[in-house]
């Protein structure tokens, strides 16, 4: 018995030996290895002279000393890049769409080039120009016919001009008789009904010719012939075209060049009347070229396969140099349904690769898988398993296939489609705690970009490999950048501190017939003044530190700059949105906050305070709760006596673009903003501060 017992644990033995030696071999073969960045990441971009304001270029993808102007030889232009998409994809599909609860349905890129095709000749057959100095209005939320009517205007060299209805009447008028635009193509019948009221009063005698998306009433036919103007649905001025002139007779595309206007993209600002960026072809193919570059070189990502969500809003650039950059390689876009409520199903139906976000999102993301954990026991494994996850990060790991992704994060990844590869953020800086979070519990690579309307979207993005936070990353291969002196906030370049200058092929021509504002973006030399205050790490990676555009002075002389304070009280728990007055006639600042619904009531219960969302807004000693969590976080956060808030308003309701007070990027409308909350902004002047 004793030998068989010893033989027994021999066995034991043998069998645990070799178990540990496959496993061994297992774990050799299929361990995580870390991400090869493309260059040194302690110096990501470098000086081109020194003596000019620290202006520094992208490190390492440039072949030379040459900024970026297109990626492949045939893609030189928006319409260009949509074509090489048609040559690899074909039939494959392109544009997608859904009804409600049902899957995604999907337009080829076959179809939607001689969708494209037809459609432009219909144009023409209007009265249109083959020329980019036609402007053609695109009046809709996203949806493939949107890209099919931008594409139809390219097919024939003409310029689009997107617009929204969040713009106001006002502002839709100034741009509709600025670009002296004829023809308008819309969605719905409500907005082709406010055109015509615009009409009728002979506020903008330019309007022709109104094409819809959808069905619409005799009425509107009606009143338009009143007032001379012809409605026409979109399928209908195709198809009409198509048998008119049959489809070997459509006129033969008028390609643009480089140099020919594309759209001229107006910018809502948070005052004064839009300013219409006039971007071209050329600024379209070298920005999206860059981040091209930087995926196919530095990750070897090869987009044919992937698949985006469309929701952001297509009349801003962010969106539209995503799209552009998937049709370049035959990928597929899908748009949501046009509801925001219902996205989150719409990106489980479509499970899609590739997500760009804004960070007013990532942070409800965050939010929510937080607010979801309630028992001790799983958010101390929640947040262990982040810990775990962040290791490997800063290792230059990143995967979603670990232990810790099976156990913990599978849910919140199959919440978005569970196939999500790599997410961009960009329009406003997001919390280095969000980032470094959803980094580790989507399981993705999630870049981060800065840039703006007037260098086509971006100008800085996140290098591969660098998941460290805090930054903006380097200059993109396609824009020098440069910081300089701000002497009335004591910003300096000698300093690595400074306004945020950008120059390149990717920065537009101007402003729409707006010769002094287009003065004040770009000097002499064609640097585009961004507004934004700027550092450079030590790294060659950029930290956005302030906003030149917003600052003020308080009573005693100190100068505020409210977004800065603003982005740090925005880590507080219970708070969704706020807003930082001040004026020269005061000597504090005083804040609007908006809780977060979500956690404000078991927020306020955790410190013995019961009621609704609305009852908590209005109990004083709730929002001196408020006010001492938010003082403590500005502190946390090196923010000077002068920059705290010494009063707040809670206010229950939202800030939304419907409701006026956001533009359709999320940045706050300053000046709509102070003029809605007058009463409760004097009334706090009128107390002693807390």
């Amino acid at each position: 018995e004793e030998m068989h017992l010893q033989l027994n644990n021999l066995e034991i033995f043998v069998f645990t030996d070799n178990t540990l030696a496959s496993l061994t071999a297992y774990w050799l073969v299929t361990r995580p290895r870390p991400m090869r960045p493309p260059c040194d990441l302690q110096a990501q971009s470098v000086a081109v002279n020194v003596s000019e304001h620290y202006c520094c270029r992208h490190r390492n993808i440039l072949t030379d000393d040459s900024l970026l102007e297109f990626y492949y030889d045939d893609t030189r232009t928006a319409y260009d890049m949509f074509q090489r998409g048609l040559r690899i994809a074909g039939n494959g599909p392109c544009l997608g769409f859904r009804k409600p609860g049902q899957p995604y349905q999907w337009i080829s890129y076959t179809e939607v080039a001689q969708q494209a095709h037809i459609l432009g000749s219909g144009l023409l057959a209007k009265g249109c120009q083959p020329n980019s100095q036609q402007f053609v209005g695109i009046f809709a939320q996203n949806r493939p016919e949107w890209i099919i009517s931008e594409l139809a205007c390219y097919t024939y060299s003409m310029a689009v001009v997107p617009l929204y209805d969040t713009l106001g009447l006002e502002a839709m008028v100034h741009i509709l008789n600025l670009a002296e635009i004829s023809l308008v193509i819309c969605d719905r019948e409500e907005k082709a009904a406010s055109l015509l009221e615009n009409k009728e009063k002979g506020m903008i005698p330019n309007i022709s010719c109104l094409v819809l998306f959808d069905d619409f009433s005799e009425a509107l036919v009606e009143r338009a012939e009143k007032c001379e103007v012809d409605v026409l649905k979109l399928e209908q001025l195709m198809v009409s075209r198509a048998e008119e002139l049959g489809r070997q007779n459509l006129k033969d595309p008028v390609p643009p060049q480089p140099q020919d206007l594309a759209v001229v993209c107006f910018t809502s600002g948070t005052t004064g009347k839009p300013k219409g960026a006039m971007i071209t072809h050329g600024n379209i193919a070298s920005n999206t070229s860059s981040v091209i570059k930087i995926l196919e070189v530095c990750l070897h990502f090869h987009l044919l396969e992937d698949v985006s969500i469309s929701y952001l809003p297509l009349a801003h650039m962010f969106e539209r140099m995503i799209q552009v950059s998937m049709f370049c390689h035959g990928a597929r876009v899908g748009f949501y349904q046009g509801d925001i409520s219902l996205l989150m199903d719409d990106i489980k139906t479509l499970k899609p690769t590739f997500f760009p976000v804004v960070p007013r999102l990532l942070n409800r993301i965050y939010d929510k898988i937080l607010g979801s954990v309630t028992s001790p026991f799983r958010r101390a494994l929640l947040h262990y398993a982040v810990r775990r996850k962040q290791a490997e990060l800063s290792s230059g790991v990143v995967r979603n296939n670990s232990l810790w992704d099976k156990l913990v994060f599978n849910r919140i990844q199959s919440n978005l489609g569970g196939n999500l590869r790599f997410a961009l953020t960009a329009s406003a800086p997001i919390s280095t705690t969000v980032l470094s979070f959803l980094r580790a519990t989507l399981g993705c690579l999630i870049f981060e970009g800065y840039g703006q309307t007037e260098c086509t979207a971006g100008c800085t993005f996140s290098m591969p490999g660098d998941w460290s936070t805090g930054h903006v990353g380097a200059p993109l291969p396609c824009a020098m950048v440069k910081l300089v002196d701000i002497p009335d906030m004591n910003y300096y370049a000698k300093n690595g501190e400074g306004e945020i200058c950008i120059r390149g092929p990717s920065v537009f021509r101007g402003y729409l017939r707006d010769p002094e504002r287009t003065a004040e973006a770009l000097d002499s030399d064609g640097w585009l003044h961004s507004g934004d205050v700027g550092q450079w790490l030590p790294n060659g990676t950029l930290r956005i530190i302030d906003r030149k555009k917003h600052i003020f002075k308080l009573s005693q002389g100190e100068y505020i700059a409210p977004e800065k304070i603003e982005n740090v009280y925005m880590r507080c728990v219970p708070v969704l949105q706020v807003f930082v007055h001040g004026d020269s006639l005061q000597s504090y600042l005083i804040g609007i906050v908006v809780p977060d619904p979500e956690v404000f009531v078991d927020w306020a219960k955790d410190r013995g305070f019961v009621g609704s969302h609305e009852e908590l807004c209005q109990n004083p000693d709730v929002k001196n709760a408020v006010l001492e969590d938010m003082k403590a976080v500005g502190k946390e956060a090196g923010l000077k006596s002068f920059e705290q808030v010494k009063d707040l308003y809670l206010h229950p309701e939202t800030f939304t673009v419907a409701n006026g007070l956001l533009t359709p990027t999320l940045k706050s409308k300053r000046t709509d903003i102070r003029r809605v909350f007058q009463e409760q902004i004097s009334s706090m002047y009128s107390k002693t501060p807390i």
